[in-house]
């Protein structure tokens, strides 16, 4: 109980400044996965860019060379064709968003990027006290992601885990997302959808702290032996099989 209040003041105490990040319209990146995505994602615009730019160069020079010269106004013309490809090519493509249903799939380096790529795309639709918990788990996802690439991806507990990391965390944040804006904040059962998103998001904060230790101290048995992730349901957490659960309709359950 005393940790999960100490975790809870942090969070509250945080809240302002992720959500100022937030409307701000900051999309930096939560892990150092995410970031590779995104590195090799403009890299290729780069590449793309360049490219652009030399055929155009190339093309001056053979018309050039065809017609004598291409005098100020196939200067003028080359000038805005390189800016124009260079404003395309640098703005498109555009990075999608990973699908939900394929976060879980790949070696773990991609499983975590995708799913660190995905929960980045959400932060704008979550309470603030949610969004830093986020920041929070992809930091951990990380350390996470190092550890499992260290074992046997056969074993059990490295299946479970990629369940709780690539298909039950994007679902409860799934979940909540379902839920229309103006009942978030009505309480059902002593609580707000928001309250339990950021409850959820903290349960797991914690599931994969101790789960990096666990596998770090070389501990596969114990998490085999747990059993901690079969059936998961995060307490009272958010399930993406029965997101109404949480918000029952207004009538509901009013005997």
């Amino acid at each position: 109980m005393a940790g999960e209040a100490q975790q809870h003041q942090r969070i509250m105490a945080a809240a302002s400044q992720s959500l100022a990040r937030n409307r701000a319209g900051g999309r930096r990146s939560i892990g150092r996965r995410s970031a590779e995505l995104k590195q090799r994602h403009y890299a290729k615009k780069i590449a793309r860019v360049a490219m652009a730019i030399g055929a155009i160069l190339f093309a001056a020079m053979v018309a050039g060379l065809v017609i004598d010269g291409i005098g100020f106004t196939g200067l003028v013309v080359t000038f805005f064709a390189i800016v124009f490809a260079t404003l395309f090519f640098g703005r498109y493509p555009r990075m999608k968003v990973p699908d939900l249903a394929k976060l879980n799939t790949g070696d773990v380096r991609t499983m975590v990027g995708r799913t660190e790529l995905w929960l980045e795309a959400q932060r704008p639709a979550l309470p603030s006290p949610a969004v830093q918990l986020v920041d929070q788990i992809g930091v951990q996802l990380d350390g996470l992601g190092v550890q499992l690439e260290g074992i046997d991806p056969a074993e059990p507990a490295a299946q479970e885990i990629r369940k709780l990391v690539g298909e039950h965390l994007p679902g409860m944040v799934q979940s909540y997302r379902r839920i229309p804006a103006h009942l978030r904040k009505e309480e059902r059962g002593g609580r707000t959808a928001d309250q339990q998103l950021t409850d959820g998001l903290g349960k797991i904060s914690r599931e994969i702290d101790e789960v990096t230790r666990q596998l770090a101290a070389g501990d596969l048995d114990a998490l085999a032996v747990q059993g901690r992730y079969l059936d998961y349901k995060y307490g009272d957490g958010l399930t993406e099989s029965d997101p109404a659960r949480v918000l029952p309709a207004p009538g509901e359950g009013a005997a």
